[in-house]
């Protein structure tokens, strides 16, 4: 890696959001620190020297690719949230938007999957730290207004019930592939039969 950075020069979007997205998907294929610079750029097509002219370091096409799929998932989620739906129809309304993201941005929730935790103890990226917080305070007042309102059962552990939908949603990424059989939407629509109606036959 250079020593100093090289000027750089305005790529056309288009071309600078294809970047970012080989970038996203090698550092959650690889991890991002066994990835480097040069393994990028061979990905992309190009010399290492050249990918310097779009971004400084792998740190900034990282920071870049989390901060564009948390505006992304926030802006949805505020939506969602300032609508003030009943907590049923807020929870749904959450794990749609949670389901079209990772369709979006497969790739970057994979790695906030693998790396945020490590990533957060790093001043750069105490964006993510504060992300979290906010997650899981929506997640929790929903399923405590669910709860308050006799929507969800009275023996509810929230927090117990926040984690399994979180983890259970965004592990998803893993396997989902955009254009696939199932759209983001019928994907949630399916989980959200299983998570509130359950599995078994009513008898």
């Amino acid at each position: 890696m250079p020593t100093e950075k090289k000027p750089q020069v305005t790529a056309a979007p288009a071309r600078r959001r294809e970047l970012l997205d080989t970038a996203a998907e090698v550092f959650a294929e690889q991890g991002y620190n066994a990835t480097t610079v040069r393994t990028i750029a061979d990905h992309a097509g190009m010399l290492a020297g050249s990918l310097y002219y779009h971004f400084d370091s792998k740190e900034s096409m990282l920071e870049e690719i989390l901060r564009t799929f948390l505006d992304e998932l926030w802006n949805g989620y505020d939506t969602v949230l300032d609508a003030e739906l009943g907590p049923r129809e807020t929870l749904e309304a959450l794990v749609t938007e949670s389901f079209r993201e990772i369709d979006r941005h497969r790739a970057a929730v994979a790695i906030y999957q693998k790396e945020s935790r490590q990533l957060a103890a790093q001043e750069r990226f105490a964006f993510l730290a504060e992300s979290q917080r906010k997650f899981e305070k929506a997640w929790l007042s929903t399923l405590e207004r669910g709860v308050a309102a006799r929507v969800f059962r009275s023996d509810l552990d929230v927090r117990l019930t926040y984690r399994f939908v979180r983890d259970t949603v965004w592990v998803a990424a893993s396997w989902y592939r955009p254009g696939g059989q199932h759209s983001p939407e019928e994907i949630a629509r399916q989980y959200l039969s299983m998570v509130l109606d359950g599995i078994a036959v009513r008898t």
